[in-house]
């Protein structure tokens, strides 16, 4: 008989997610009875998705899994009090369902963020006495204290005494790197109770890239580092610019391309402008869908980060994405993420924020044969899909499922 199993996330598609309908869709494949159970889709933006209407349960089938949602306050605003009542209106909701209404289930997985998620799944297990698997995607207190969202001594501290409780009552927990796996164990989790299982990437979107490269994309007599995602203070990416300058300077025929949006998009075009970088092109975001034939199209995949002791145990989840399309990476980003990249051979790594050795990695790869980054490539891409793909990922959560259950 399938193993029941009930994903409780407040995320789910058509939000943007990295453990919604490709994960579920996979445990099906393998074999398991999925549930997921989550509320009416409205991040990033804080506004209900058209077609769907808050109400007090809808249910709905895709592709062969089984999708409960539940109320909440769609919210993601700057207001902490909305962004409050958005994370316990789901938590009290899903709570209410999982204790009264939902199926009996073998196992239960939680995916943090929110913390609230993993505090409704431990009420959960505390009176139905089903097995709790806690995924942590992002690592709280500290990126609440590192991105500024709570700046609080005494409230941060209140968070850090309900993850400690999350903890304790949680039977296993998943983690997205080695480095989170430490700090946990630094804070009193025995390490028999934590395993470190990477993220994955979009492998179906990668795999048929679609659309056309832009006209400005830079011609293949250029050396082309392309950064593509979120382009924000958390990627510090004055750095590049710098970078990119000091390369100009010395003729190099290395250029970067800057995919995305966010909130340093205008400064930092403001700042190209005033340093006349002839090697840097600004693109506008893209769908999922047509990144592929970006990232195809570049020479080497850039990944940066500003220093930070959070970012050392993080692993961006671009690096997964990167690797799958066979590419050299540059990773400039210290810690858990650069061990990947030198583990794996397929790219070169930078100290992040060094202009110097951002500037000598990336003239160090465009004076490779195109046969050395051939390899190197394909040495990320032969790493990723033995350690870190969908089917890997998933038959890890598997074997844990099936133990607990």
């Amino acid at each position: 008989m399938a193993i029941r199993v009930l994903l409780l996330t407040q995320w789910f598609d058509p939000e943007p997610t990295f453990k919604g309908l490709v994960f579920a869709r996979e445990l099906v494949r393998q074999g398991f009875d999925v549930e997921v159970l989550t509320g009416f889709p409205n991040y990033p933006g804080g506004k209900v998705y058209p077609g769907y209407t808050i109400n007090m349960l809808q249910r709905e089938v895709v592709d062969g899994v089984q999708v409960t949602r539940v109320p909440l306050y769609p919210n993601h605003g700057q207001s902490a009090i909305k962004r409050v009542l958005n994370y316990a209106s789901f938590a009290a909701s899903a709570l209410v369902y999982g204790l009264f209404m939902a199926k009996r289930v073998d196992v239960i997985y939680a995916y943090h963020p929110p913390l609230t998620v993993g505090i409704t799944a431990s009420l959960i297990r505390l009176f139905r006495r089903i097995p709790v698997v806690y995924d942590i995607q992002d690592m709280w207190p500290d990126t609440l204290r590192a991105t500024g969202m709570i700046n609080s001594p005494r409230a941060l501290n209140i968070v850090e005494t309900v993850c400690q409780w999350v903890y304790r009552r949680v039977d296993h927990i998943v983690v997205l790197s080695p480095g989170f796996k430490r700090l946990l164990v630094q804070r009193g989790v025995p390490a028999t109770k934590v395993d470190v299982i990477y993220n994955w990437a979009d492998e179906a979107a990668l795999a048929v890239p679609q659309g056309q490269l832009p006209a400005d994309f830079p011609g293949a007599e250029r050396f082309r580092i392309l950064f593509a995602g979120n382009i924000g203070k958390a990627q510090a990416l004055d750095t590049v610019l710098d970078a990119a300058a000091l390369l100009q300077a010395r003729g190099s025929r290395v250029c970067f391309v800057m995919l995305g949006g966010g909130v340093e998009v205008s400064r930092l075009k403001l700042r190209a402008a005033e340093l006349k970088l002839k090697n840097l092109v600004f693109l506008p975001p893209v769908p999922m869908a047509e990144v592929g034939t970006l990232l195809h199209a570049a020479d080497a995949l850039l990944v940066h980060l500003r220093k930070d002791p959070l970012f050392e145990i993080t692993i961006p989840s671009k690096t997964q994405a990167y690797m799958t399309v066979g590419k050299p990476l540059l990773m400039a980003v210290n810690g858990d993420a650069a061990d990947l990249v030198l583990q794996s051979g397929g790219g070169v790594v930078a100290e992040s924020e060094n202009v110097v050795a951002l500037a000598l990695a990336a003239e160090g790869l465009a004076a490779l044969a195109p046969a050395q980054l051939y390899m190197m490539g394909q040495k990320a891409q032969h790493y990723y899909q033995e350690n870190l793909a969908l089917q890997v990922g998933v038959s890890r959560f598997g074997e844990i499922f099936k133990r607990l259950s």
